[in-house]
């Protein structure tokens, strides 16, 4: 079992940044690799980008690459996901994953590859 608490999303204009944060307790957080995806009102729930378990790789949507970066504290059993340059279309909430599986090339955005989630944190860019 790994519980996933998020935290510091909020309203922002567009332009400027967040730093979103994923605290994991429970199963070992060091043997979990770690997502984020977003939902909107009325979509689906995207995937944003994700981290394997040591740090050494990163996974990104097109749509945020070159301003979204993931990272991860093994020692404080955290996620982070720094946004930068927000736009409008980045509203949503942000859900941050868990799963104890090998994230590979074609399953590392699929929500399903995911067990663990936290309970969302609402941010909100206007424009």
């Amino acid at each position: 079992q790994v519980l996933l608490a998020e935290s510091g999303g909020g309203l922002v204009q567009a332009g400027g940044s967040l730093r979103l944060s994923c605290a994991a307790s429970g199963r070992a957080f060091s043997m979990s690799d770690m997502a984020w995806f977003r939902q909107a009102p009325g979509k689906e729930r995207d995937f944003v980008t994700a981290i394997t378990r040591n740090g050494g790789n990163t996974y990104y949507a097109d749509s945020v690459k070159g301003r979204f970066t993931i990272s991860r504290d093994n020692a404080k059993n955290t996620v982070y996901l720094q946004m930068n340059n927000l736009k409008p279309e980045d509203t949503a909430v942000y859900y941050c994953a868990a799963t104890g599986s090998i994230l590979s090339s074609i399953s590392y955005n699929s929500r399903y590859t995911y067990t663990y989630w936290g309970q969302g944190t609402q941010v909100t860019v206007s424009s």
